[in-house]
């Protein structure tokens, strides 16, 4: 479902280059889930937005259920991202004055992906049946995480990719979201890649990788 091949990134400072990322390779497999940890600063949030196309590698290519990133142009990726891929953020970047049920939906109307019963089936799962009129601002963050996470599962992606999604809640409210995002990316058979701080977080998920020095090694559960 993605591939990262021979992925190299830096960035230009006061002080030279600074080679964030060092020929990286990695695969992922429809329904598999993935946490890439390391360091502040080690490049995993980088190597999360190379892998949606938001940013472009110095060297290297993104493959994504076949399709070669670099091959396409941005209309193109775009198209792909709204389709194909599903974001879930630290922030939850839900649109204040739309209710939860247009914040639900919101991704897959733009990409033409609507389907009610599934929106229903995700407003069930995710405890906020009975909620669909109410505000982000009258949830709490448990609950707006968790819309975040259906938003990105309503277009029903191929891969999901994930920067902290637990990192502004208490430990039981992410316990909480983890399990249900576990549980719906193994309903979607969705592919999950992860980019978590956490050793705890991490531990559910199929594998472990850890980024230093520009460099990705996977760790034992």
């Amino acid at each position: 479902m993605l591939a990262l091949q021979q992925i190299s990134k830096a960035f230009s400072t006061p002080q030279g280059a600074l080679h964030v990322l060092d020929e990286i390779d990695l695969t992922l497999a429809r329904g598999e889930s993935l946490a890439l940890m390391g360091e502040s600063g080690s490049g995993k949030s980088t190597l999360l937005h190379i892998a949606a196309g938001l940013e472009v590698p110095d060297q290297g290519r993104v493959v994504i259920d076949g399709q070669i990133l670099s091959s396409l142009n941005e209309p193109a990726r775009a198209k792909l991202r709204r389709q194909q891929l599903g974001l879930v953020f630290q922030q939850f970047h839900l649109v204040p004055s739309l209710d939860v049920i247009d914040n639900l939906t919101l991704q897959a109307k733009l990409a033409r992906r609507a389907d009610t019963e599934w929106s229903a089936y995700l407003l069930d799962r995710l405890g906020l049946s009975g909620r669909e009129h109410h505000y982000p601002e009258q949830l709490s963050g448990g609950q707006q995480q968790r819309l975040a996470i259906g938003r990105a599962l309503a277009v029903r992606p191929t891969l999901l990719l994930a920067d902290e999604p637990t990192g502004n809640l208490d430990e039981q409210s992410a316990d909480t979201v983890l399990a249900l995002l576990l549980d719906l990316v193994k309903e979607t058979q969705c592919a999950l890649l992860m980019v978590t701080h956490s050793a705890r977080v991490a531990a559910p998920l199929n594998r472990t990788f850890r980024l230093h020095l520009g460099r990705l090694k996977e760790t034992k559960q």
